[in-house]
Order: structure tokens, then sequence, then C-alpha cells
């Protein structure tokens, strides 16, 4: 067995059907090609995945990855990620998750664990030290997210469960690890289609030792100097949660409202982290390990209650016309105690309200109407009446009924809540990211909304910056550490800390090649190479984000996808936003071509023969 420090090297490849399994170990050369995390997870499945596989067969795979950064102590560490093939989108997902069950999994002495097959019967599995044991779960079935850890915590300190959406296999059921969620793309789908109720770690037997101490002491107090001197990752995010961002994304006239048809309302500042934070007496709720802090929770009369992240305040409030503060806590607790996805549920509901309003379907759903909003949340978890059939997703269920241009997804998965039309970087971003409408695939909004970095109507650049964030993402979900990092370690460095913000915007926005060549992101290797012992330059790391990312487009590809899906709903496209005196639309195509060519794809968005060669990655 190969040696890397930092690392137990070990993974647990199970095969669920005969109850086989097996360790693997992952050689220097591919963690420093593929990382960690994410990266890693892809390689993996890449090399097991048929093409063509159903994602709720025996034949599909799931990979649950722990980071090298996990159980250092790094800064915003304790985040993990899954991989699968979504049973959403027919293709390629990944989620990352700030919940206990990594860190248990990787002090089990497993730098991740693999399943494939289907259990013979409903069941969940214990993994420790000395392996797997598949355990009966006939008790469990039916029980909710948080009922399922409850009855399991004796077991071990990290546990992984699905509600009853995954039992039922609603296409974007999630699993909840402590009060966090692998949220998207119908992970817990994937886990119910395997008869696996939860899986418990037990944790705590494997202790991780950064390979150079001395270097990752140096490297982790200036990473933490960096998250408390930045005023997203210390100020609005650390004071007010990911609902921070309500206010300026509605001056900037992209807080979805009632199904994307407008960007702004005037009782928006209902459902800021500001009123949240005066109103329910807000305190923090958070990852563990976590410098940022940015997870927060209230009271809420007799019980506290976790305040929805931006995203889920978006969808399943402004977008459902809901601005009653008490409201979208309680709808978004309900998804996390059936276990659905927060964004494709309020997007997907989204999509039925229209749809009843122009008689497609025929419900009791109307815009602001939270008691039959709730009651349909039951029936997608339970595959009741019109639940049955929006169980499926938006693309699905438009595609059934009617109403396609108004389904607000890319390749299936439904957009959060950043109405495109206002920020055109987000858009090209949506429309090329490979697990479809993922606002942190590439989080160009930041630049143009929160830090005015970039005029969000100029495609100047935008394609440049999209392929730079897409790579750093990629090594962020890999080394595997907080996305929101980024503001500080990118942004906090003297070159761009001490530019005058007009200049600094300046060169961004016309001189971006200097820009972006000028970007630091060099505590990412820094940590990493002194956690494993082995050297991983800026160039190196950024090199494998930008593997990582044409990975797992080209294992994309395979299974169909193309130009053609990089797009947005027509009413994106098409349609204005009603308060948009301008009437913007989105230039998409034109960024599209230029996107292509930065990256290395053919007309039709597929990468080259050339670019999977330079980048190592074999055609199988």
């Amino acid at each position: 067995m190969e040696i890397i420090k930092g690392t137990s090297n070990k993974i647990l490849e199970v095969n669920l059907t005969s109850g086989q399994s097996r360790i693997i170990q992952i050689s220097t050369e591919d963690r420093k090609k593929f990382i960690g995390g994410k990266g890693l997870g892809m390689k993996i499945l890449f090399d097991r995945l048929k093409v063509g596989v159903d994602p709720l067969s025996e034949e599909n795979f799931i990979a649950f990855m722990p980071g090298v950064y996990m159980g250092t102590g790094a800064p915003c560490s304790g985040r993990w990620s899954a991989i699968t093939k979504s049973p959403l989108t027919g293709i390629m997902v990944s989620a990352s998750c700030g919940g206990p069950f990594g860190m248990s999994l990787k002090t089990s002495g497993l730098d991740g664990l693999i399943l494939t097959g289907k259990a013979p019967e409903k069941s969940y599995l214990f993994v420790s030290s000395k392996g797997l044991e598949i355990r009966n779960a006939t008790d469990l079935w039916g029980k909710t997210t948080v009922e399922t850890q409850k009855a399991l915590e004796k077991e071990g300190s990290g546990i992984l469960a699905i509600g009853p959406a995954g039992e039922n296999l609603v296409k974007f059921a999630n699993a909840i690890s402590g009060h966090r969620f692998l949220g998207r793309g119908g992970i817990g789908a994937v886990l119910g289609s395997k008869n696996i109720k939860a899986i418990v770690a037990l944790g705590g037997e494997f202790k991780i030792e950064p390979a150079n101490k001395d270097a990752f002491d140096k490297a982790r107090k200036l990473a933490t100097k960096q998250i408390n001197s930045n005023d997203m990752t210390s100020g609005a995010y650390r004071d007010f949660g990911t609902t921070a961002n309500v206010i300026p994304c509605n001056d900037a006239n992209i807080l979805p409202v009632n199904n994307f048809s407008d960007g702004s309302h005037p009782k928006h500042i209902e459902i800021s982290g500001q009123n949240y934070k005066e109103k329910y007496n807000s305190k923090y709720h958070t990852c563990k390990p976590c410098t940022i802090l940015c997870g927060h929770k209230g009271d809420f009369g007799d019980e506290e209650i976790a305040i929805p992240e931006y995203e889920s305040v978006g969808l399943l409030g402004s977008n459902l016309g809901i601005f009653d503060s008490d409201a979208i806590p309680h709808l978004s607790k309900l998804c996390g105690h059936l276990g659905m996805d927060t964004i494709s549920t309020g997007g997907t509901i989204g999509w039925a309200i229209e749809a009843t309003e122009k008689g497609l379907i025929q419900s009791d759903l109307a815009f602001g109407k939270v008691e039959a909003i709730e009651q349909v949340i039951k029936d997608i978890a339970t595959g009741n009446g019109i639940g049955k059939d929006l169980a499926l997703g938006s693309q699905a269920v438009s595609k059934k009924f009617g109403g396609e241009s108004f389904a607000i997804h890319t390749k299936g998965l439904e957009i959060s809540a950043y109405d495109p039309r206002g920020s055109f970087g987000q858009a090209l971003s949506y429309a090329v990211a490979n697990r479809g409408g993922c606002h942190l695939n590439a989080y160009v909004v930041a630049q143009e909304v929160m830090f005015k970095l970039l005029d969000p109507y100029k495609t100047l650049g935008k394609p440049a910056y999209v392929k730079f964030l897409q790579n750093v993402k990629e090594i962020i979900d890999s080394v595997h550490t907080c996305a929101f990092t980024q503001f500080a370690y990118m942004l906090e460095p003297p070159l761009v800390k001490y530019t005058p913000k007009p200049l600094l915007a300046l060169l961004m926005q016309y001189m971006h090649p200097i820009a972006i060549q000028l970007i630091d992101y060099s505590l990412y290797p820094r940590m990493w190479s002194a956690i494993t012992g082995i050297k991983m330059s800026n160039k190196e790391i950024f090199k494998a984000g930008e593997r990582i990312y044409v990975l797992e487009r080209y294992m994309n590809t395979r299974e169909g996808i193309s130009a053609i899906d990089d797009t947005l709903p027509e009413k994106l496209l098409k349609e204005f936003r009603l308060s948009d005196k301008k009437q913007k639309t989105i230039p998409l195509n034109k960024m599209l071509t230029s996107f292509y060519k930065l990256r290395g794809f053919d007309e039709n968005g597929i990468p080259t023969e050339k670019t999977l060669k330079k980048l190592g990655i074999g055609v199988n």
C-alpha cells in the first residue's frame, strides 16, 4: 500500500447485492491529478460506471468522499462530497455537505465509501475500522430524517439518513447528516433505490496528522486571519447568514419572484437576514468545524428552527409569492424532515402554480397560498395526487403537461435563487454547469452584484471568469472546504485588498486576462501539500481543477449532453422581468462560443481529443 500522509489511503468499495467488499488505494499520481473529495470520487466512478445506466438501478454507483482537509482543523474543513448519477437529470451529480458523517467516516479510517448494487431488504449500513455491516432497517422505514437520526444516534457519531421522499424515489430527494444536507440531484433517491435508509460511521478510531505540521499551521493561521478580515466571511454572512444576500439581490433585481416573473418585491426586507436576526434572535447553527459561521437558527415560539439559507428563502419564499418570515422556515423544515431539496422543491412548485394559472393542471396552488404549498410538499414526498407528478421534477412534469417554457431548470436541475437576466456571468454559469442549474459552479454573481466589480450586463470577460471560477470551485470541492473561503482567500491578499475598488473594477472588467493571472488562490495548495507531504504548485492544482471539470463534462457528453443542453428556459431568454424598464435579455450564444473555445470544446460543446489528452483523461 502506498502511504500518503494526512490520509488513511483506504477507500471501501461495497456491492450491496452480494455483500462483498474490498479496500482500494489511491496512487500519489491520481491524488495529484484529482486532489481528493469530489475530484477523486468522479474519477473512481468514471472507471466504474457504464454509459446509459439507470440512476435508480443496481448498476449505479455512489461515492462518499471526505477531502484531504477533513479532520486536520483547517478552516471550514467539515465538508465532504457525494458523487453519483442523478435520477433527476440523468447525468453526473455531486453534492457537498457539512454534516458530521464525513468526519466520522474519515476517523473510522476511511478516505471514502463506494456503494453499488442493492441491499436484499430494507437496511442501514454500519461502518467502522473493521469494515461494513448491513443491518435490518424495517423499523426505520417511513420515519423522517430527524426521527431516523435519533433512532440511530447510539450507534455512532456520524449518521447520513434519508426521509420518506428518498424511500419513495422522489427525483430530488436529499439526505441529511446532523442538520446539514446533501441537497441536490436526488442523492436520497439513489440511496432509497438501493434499500439504504441510513449509513452510520462509528468515528474516533483514526487520527489525521499533517505531514508537515509547521507548514500547515502557518497556512492555517493565515487562512483564518483572511477569513476574519473579509467583509463577507466575517461580516455579512457571519452576522446574518446567507440570507444577507436578499437585500443586494432585490436591489439588483435578481431575487426570484412568482416563478421568476420578476426580480424584486417591496416586501423583501421581511425575508432578509437582517430581519431574521432582529425578529428571531438568531444564533449560530453551523457545520463543524467552521470559521465563517454562516449557519443560523432562531427562536420561533416554543422551538428553535434553522434560518433557511438564501436559496431556500428565494425558492420556497419569494419565488412562490411568500414573504411571511414565519412561514418560510417551517416550509424549509418540512422539506428537511421529509428529505427533499428545497431548491428543486420550490422550483417545481413554482412551475405548478404557473401551470395551474394557465389551466395546464388542476390544483389548489396559488402564489402566496402557504397552506396549499405546505400540503403539496407532503404530497410530493408521499406520492399523493399531483404530488406524484411533481416528484419527477420540473423538466419531466412540464414535458408531461406542457409549460416547458416556464419550467425553470437547466439540464433538469432547477435553477437557484439568482435571476440570470440581471447577471449575465451567472447566466453563462448556469448554462454550462455540469450538474445543471447550479449557482456554485461559478459564483460570478458575487463579482457582479455583491462586490460590484463586474458590470452584470456586460459580456466582456464573462466566459473567462466562468472558466476560472469553475476550476477554483473544483479545487474547493476536492480539497474539500467551504465555497465561501474563496471570498477571503482571493480577495484578502494585499494586491487585491489594497487596490482602490474603482481601479480594481476597471482592471477586472477591461483587462480580465491580467486580472485573472493576478488572483491568488495559493492557500488551497499550500494546506493540501502540508497535509499530504506531496508538493503541489498553484499551476498544478489549477490544472487539476480544470481536469475535474472537463472529466465530468466528458462523462455527461457520453450520456448525450451537448451544446443544445447548454441553455436557459425560454422564459428567461425571451421574457422580461416585470419591473425591468430596460427589458434586458441574455446574449447567451455569444458567451457560449467564447466559453467553448477557452475550454477546448468543439462547436457541439464536447471536449476535443486534444483537450482530453492534454489533461490526461483516458477515453473509455
